[in-house]
């Protein structure tokens, strides 16, 4: 059984519709949190059970028989996400399950700007110390994300941002696809993974991709960190989002977000989306 924690996202709920095109849909379970929001799932076929990181009684049960069950990450940036993944990691060793997956990030590190990416890495180690095979989904920055870090280019021709660096920016939907492929292997990847678009281009590289497809100027203008914090709480963002987000640029200035890998293309067997290709057609 492949068991498929938080499938009413839009991350895994894709993983979830790729892999009922690799497998039966009577070998797949969903694990979510609201059971109503689960309902085309179970008109498929698959498994719809309650399964909530800040629940651990709900999930012996929704992550029982699991030989392999994929963990999404926690996406509340006000959340303690490592205690959740602890949560979640020790009730899948408690129910014996075969694999665990967890969608982790290309930029995973203790040490790095980004909140997220040093969660990740501290969720890595609590796999490593499992004694359950695992597998970390090292998913590159996904691309969707661009269009509100660049703000509203479309009007002011301009992107400002506190700082620079390169971004294996990746489409959500080829991380997902990707996923499902793996899960379908039955256990041929083990350990970290990366799996990121070919190219890591900066906010610069991205602004003279945008100003390529909009057929007009699109300049990139770097400004002091401090400047760009209350610009943002200006325009209405509340503050500890506008320093969560400053942590972004900062890693990918100390090149944190630099790694690409051609694992992702040969898995999907063709090129996975670029920034041009999500700048042209919106990204999932």
């Amino acid at each position: 059984m492949i068991v498929i924690a938080g499938a009413t996202g839009a991350l895994n709920g894709r993983t979830v519709d790729h892999l009922l095109t690799l497998v039966p849909a009577e070998q797949v379970a969903v694990a979510v949190r609201d059971v109503s929001r689960a309902r085309r799932f179970a008109d498929l076929g698959v498994q719809v059970r309650r399964g909530d990181y800040a629940d651990p009684t709900s999930l012996p049960d929704a992550f029982a028989d699991a030989d392999q069950l994929l963990l999404v990450s926690s996406s509340d940036p006000g959340a303690d996400a490592v205690s959740l993944h602890r949560t979640a990691i020790d009730a899948a060793v408690a129910a014996g399950v075969g694999q665990i997956l967890y969608t982790s990030h290309q930029g995973a590190a203790l040490d790095s700007p980004f909140r997220p990416a040093r969660d990740h890495a501290a969720t890595e180690l609590l796999l490593a110390e499992s004694g359950v095979p695992w597998t970390a989904l090292r998913n590159g920055f996904y691309a969707h994300s661009l269009t509100w870090l660049l703000g509203p280019w479309q009007q002011t021709g301009v992107v400002t941002v506190p700082a620079d660096g390169p971004v294996s920016w990746t489409a959500r939907e080829d991380a997902a696809e990707a996923a499902a492929i793996i899960l379908a292997s039955n256990g041929a990847y083990d350990g970290p993974i990366t799996l990121t678009a070919r190219a890591a281009p900066t906010f610069q590289d991205v602004a003279e991709i945008a100003a390529d497809v909009s057929g007009r100027p699109v300049e990139c203008v770097i400004v002091n960190e401090d400047e760009w914090i209350a610009g943002r709480v200006a325009a209405g963002q509340d503050e500890f989002m506008a320093h969560f987000t400053l942590g972004i640029y900062q890693a990918a200035q100390q090149g944190y977000f630099a790694r690409v890998d051609p694992l992702l293309a040969k898995l999907l067997g063709r090129e996975p989306r670029s920034v041009r290709d999500l700048l042209t057609r919106p990204a999932a």
